[in-house]
């Protein structure tokens, strides 16, 4: 990573800290470690910690089992028969408050907060994913990317789904297609659901074979140099049920209408409205189960949300999902999912692929 990109972000989390009067922060998730210093490891069960101070002063804690590079911080290496987090508490303020990493493991914090008892200790996670909620233009363009390996993917998917074949042959042969186009992987558990199995909005592939009339809805996502993409498409086998057509038309109407109105300064929580009050309307409004959006970018799912409860203004840079969805237990599921990119005074969509509903196996 170029320091100078790492110094920046690094600014970003510092002024974070000062307006949270946090004299340092431990972090603990790799991948908020990777964003600041462009190291990527994957510690397992050993205690791995960047320890950031309000003046900018990092200082790396890493198990000696790791082949880690040089860093633009003070490492302290770490053996398997040290006691790591006496180690750590050796080495970071005796007194103050500091931030701890959300996901950070009570192994490690309740033995720190007996080292040090004159620290106070508070959530600290928001200074950094809030900063890492808004994509630099470099980010932007690692989303762009993946996001248009997904376009491909998804429109030669539905191609491929004939008579005969499963869920579980749709998604494997998904999988198989990022591989071809130069993704490292899945972003998350790719969900193919035939029929009534679309009525579970985290339906696993299974040995369901596809029949005339079957709504098929896709799921999916890839993860390219770090970053992932995600959306959704709901079409139909053979034929469309009237109704469930009309359905299709209403989601993905909602769609459209959250993402017209994105733009900074809006509140999270009424883009969310803007589509549950057209599905709500037309007398499905119990049938859309699940918040509108979520944060995405290292991982599929980042912190921070478009939901009913998040007032919270969207910023330039967010880049968040739009997925609304319609779920008749028994019967029927149709989701629409486009990722959204919020610009200086509107939004891009990431995702160019067709979401009115066609008719594909013929």
């Amino acid at each position: 990573m170029n320091f100078k990109i790492s110094s920046n972000r690094i600014r970003r989390v510092c002024s974070a800290m000062a307006e949270t009067n946090l004299d340092g922060l431990i972090i603990s998730d790799p991948q908020s470690i990777w964003y600041l210093s462009g190291i990527w490891n994957e510690p397992y069960e050993r205690m791995y910690v960047l320890y950031l101070e309000r003046n900018g002063t990092g200082k790396l804690f890493v198990n000696k089992l790791f082949n880690v590079p040089a860093s633009d911080f003070k490492e302290f290496w770490i053996s398997d028969s040290d006691n790591a987090v006496q180690i750590l508490a050796g080495n970071i303020t005796k007194t103050g408050t500091v931030g701890i990493d959300k996901n950070w493991p009570a192994r490690f914090l309740v033995p720190l907060m007996q080292y040090n008892p004159g620290v106070r200790y508070i959530l600290g996670s928001d200074c950094i994913d809030d900063v890492r909620a808004c994509k630099d233009s470099k980010e932007q363009i690692l989303m762009k990317e993946a996001s248009r390996i997904n376009d491909i993917c998804i429109e030669k998917s539905f191609s491929f789904i004939k008579q005969g074949i499963t869920e579980k042959e749709t998604a494997q042969y998904i999988e198989a297609l990022f591989r071809a186009e130069g993704a490292e992987s899945p972003s998350f558990e790719t969900i193919v659901s035939f029929g009534a199995n679309a009525a579970d909005p985290h339906h696993s592939p299974d040995s369901t074979v596809i029949h005339d009339g079957d709504c098929v809805l896709i799921d999916m996502g890839c993860r390219k140099n770090h970053y992932c993409s995600d959306m959704t498409r709901t079409n139909f086998f053979r034929y469309a049920p009237e109704k469930y057509a009309e359905i299709h038309d209403i989601v993905r109407c909602a769609n459209e209408k959250a993402e017209s109105i994105i733009r900074p300064g809006i509140p999270l929580c009424d883009i969310d409205a803007a589509a549950r009050g057209i599905i709500s309307a037309a007398g499905y409004g119990d049938y859309f189960t699940h918040r509108l959006g979520h944060f995405i970018g290292q991982s599929d799912h980042e912190q921070g949300d478009v939901s009913s409860s998040n007032v919270s203004p969207a910023k330039e840079g967010m880049i968040f999902s739009i997925e609304p969805g319609i779920y008749l237990p028994g019967k029927f599921g149709v989701r629409v999912e486009d990722l959204a990119l919020v610009t200086k005074n509107g939004c891009e969509i990431l995702n160019t692929v067709d979401k009115h509903w066609n008719i594909i196996g013929q």
